[in-house]
């Protein structure tokens, strides 16, 4: 066989009637079969999974089937196949699952494409059976576990690629439970990149129809003992302590040490608790759990590890016994903290702080928007309801908070008029979360008018002393009203255009045209030139009825204080397609917005959207190194680009650690 790219790896046993599925959507691939090895590893089955596989492996030369005896775990026959696997990549496949048409050829280009170890496609639940969501909002081409829901989902169903498995000479340890977090956990400990194929469907989960998944069939707490001190020990090895190891110690503490205890630890008798179960706990607590993390967990988990830390057995039992019975105790607002009214708050002898029953920044705000619209002096008018939940609307007292993010202006804060409302969906508690507020954009509550830029908009909500913040909705029947046009003291005439965000929240931008989302002009590639260093290409083309009228295209790049950059775009004679250039190197260092200008149309400009793939460019001006990148999070609209120049020595020192780092390793 030709070297292959990919080793899909899948462990059976007792697999039928779910396994013909699983080995079909490795075997037709859009990738090919000549660039794929599938290797099944029969684990001693007794259900005919063994014949089947040896049927499949007649039609197909890519499928090699290994026969074995039980080894009662995943672990064993996914070794088996790692010690005989060829691909550049790897493959996780459970018998049980099955694999989208075109996933392993979408992973393979995008580790191909951006140089990533570990590929995560696209998880989606089949009859119910739980998948990872956060981590596939959308798709990253390239990330790290520190910067991205990655670590959350610690099963071994990705591409790997081998090199880095072999490199740390990796395999699966033999447990019945939790055999993959620590695989897992170690791989992204040392990978070189993570990617994310977030807009197609890669792996379907689901369970098998009798019910005998290894995960559901080994649940009792003990079985997952062993693999929980690994991922801890995995995570200690290759983390020294601080911040960056707390980030990704948190994930353990809270799923695979304080959520087994709560739905498990019953499950077991109360001598195998005592005498084994507790104390190796309590010994996790002690090595690894710091007080940052315990600080940002939800309170019955702070309360648990707090009773651990001070050796409390007997509390510790109680508080699992009667969970849901104190998680409906209510609250108790004390000097503008608001605490859990658990028979342990305040209790002498427990050594539990108040911190730990501090809910107050986990309370919703429960808000709405009900109108927004301009008066005739150029003010903007908001209007709505909004409380703290769990808090009582006395003396209430709501700011709209202003913060602009594509510019470097200070906050604004405007003082919004409270009053009572009839008709809120808890109780009378709640009567006075009635809220207006007026942004006069002209002269803000500073007495100067907003600067250029996007602003989002959110409610400081106070009570009782207690303040929480919130991002601001959009109305929820009217819609935003359209762009204004506002005179400053200057007797300059501004525009500022309310919109929705594509969360649904609301923002309003200031002294920009804001571009819409339904002209002709359809980009459809972002780049760098390879050859121009620091000149950014936007291909795309324009089509519809509304390209007919469009005289010329010019593309601009707008930075918050209202420096401008245009270039003018040639157009296609015959099928309107363009490819702009813009010289971004020649800009100042700052956050850059990037639109079309169209003129003989109906549509005067025209979005440049952020299009996933488009990374960092570098160049060197007057002998030092600059860098240019897209700035996701206020790509919200609009392509914004930052462009920074590069502190060399801080680099090299940077660089210099991460060798030291992986030099112990």
């Amino acid at each position: 066989m030709p070297h292959p790219r990919v080793s899909v790896i899948v462990p059976a046993y007792n697999a039928m009637p779910e396994l013909t599925d699983c080995i079909t959507s490795a075997m037709e691939q859009t990738i090919g079969l000549d660039q794929l090895e599938i290797i099944a590893v029969n684990d001693g089955s007794t259900d005919g999974t063994g014949k089947e596989l040896d049927r499949l492996a007649a039609t197909c030369t890519s499928l090699r089937v290994i026969h074995q005896e039980n080894s009662g775990t995943a672990a064993v026959p996914r070794n088996v196949a790692l010690d005989v696997a060829r691909g550049d990549y790897v493959f996780f496949l459970d018998s049980d699952d099955y694999l989208g048409p075109d996933a392993l050829r979408r992973m393979v280009a995008m580790a191909d494409e951006n140089k990533t170890d570990i590929v995560l496609g696209k998880m989606v639940s089949v009859g119910g059976r739980a998948v990872p969501t956060a981590v596939f909002k959308k798709t990253q081409p390239r990330t790290d576990i520190f910067s991205s829901a990655a670590y959350r989902t610690l099963g071994c169903w990705k591409l790997f690629r081998r090199s880095l498995l072999e490199g740390l000479n990796l395999r699966f340890p033999p447990f019945r439970n939790t055999e993959d977090k620590p695989f897992t956990a170690a791989a992204y400990l040392n990978a070189d990149g993570v990617s994310v194929v977030a807009d197609y469907d890669c792996y379907y989960h689901r369970d098998r129809a009798n019910g005998n998944n290894l995960t559901l069939t080994a649940q009792n707490l003990s079985h997952r003992m062993q693999g929980t001190r690994m991922c801890f020990e995995t995570v200690a090895r290759y983390l020294e302590p601080g911040p960056r190891r707390d980030q990704i110690m948190r994930r353990h503490v809270e799923w695979e040490l304080c959520g087994p205890m709560w739905w498990l630890l019953l499950r077991e008798s109360e001598e195998d608790v005592r005498e084994r179960i507790y104390p190796e706990i309590r010994d996790w607590v002690e090595n690894w759990v710091t007080d940052p993390i315990i600080e940002k967990l939800e309170p019955r988990d702070r309360v648990l590890l707090h009773l651990l830390r001070a050796d409390r057995f007997d509390e510790v039992m109680t508080v699992i016994r009667n969970a849901k019975k104190d998680a409906e105790r209510g609250h108790v607002v004390d000097n503008g903290r608001v605490y859990w009214r658990h028979p342990l708050f305040r209790a002498t002898d427990t050594e539990v702080p108040d911190s730990a029953f501090d809910v107050t920044d986990r309370l919703p705000v429960r808000h709405r928007v009900e109108s927004v619209d301009w008066r005739e002096d150029g003010v903007l008018r908001l209007t709505g309801h909004a409380y703290v939940e769990n808090v009582a609307s006395l003396d209430p007292a709501t700011e709209l908070v202003l913060r602009c993010y594509d510019a470097g202006h200070p906050e604004v804060r405007v003082p919004a008029r409270v009053h009572a409302v009839a008709g809120l969906p808890d109780d009378e508690r709640y009567a006075n979360a009635g809220f207006a507020a007026e942004i006069a954009l002209a002269g803000s509550a500073t007495g100067a008018p907003l600067g250029r830029g996007r602003w989002n908009l959110f409610l400081d909500v106070r009570a009782q002393g207690v303040s929480r913040t919130v991002r601001l909705k959009s109305p929820e029947t009217e819609g935003v009203p359209p762009q204004g046009i506002v005179t400053t003291g200057s007797g300059k005439p501004t525009t500022v255009t309310p919109y929705v965000t594509e969360w649904g929240n609301l923002s309003i931008d200031v002294g920009q045209e804001m571009p819409r989302d339904d002209t002709p002009c359809r980009v459809t590639e972002l780049s760098w030139h390879k050859e121009r260093r620091g000149t950014l290409l936007v291909t795309g083309e324009l089509a519809g009825e509304g390209a007919k009228g469009i005289g010329a295209l010019r593309l601009r790049a707008e930075n918050g204080t209202g420096d401008r950059r245009e270039v003018s775009v040639s157009l296609s004679g015959t099928d309107g397609r363009f490819t702009a250039q813009l010289p971004v190197r020649a800009l100042r260092p700052g956050r850059w917005t990037v639109t079309f200008l169209l003129s003989g149309g109906s549509f005067p400009a025209a979005a440049v959207p952020y299009l996933p793939g488009l990374g960092r460019t570098h160049w060197f001006r007057l002998g030092r190194p600059s860098t240019a990148r897209p700035v996701k999070e206020a790509s919200e609209t609009t392509l914004v680009v930052e462009i920074r120049a590069v502190d060399v020595r801080a680099t090299v020192r940077r660089r210099l650690r991460a060798a030291v780092r992986s030099a112990r390793r």
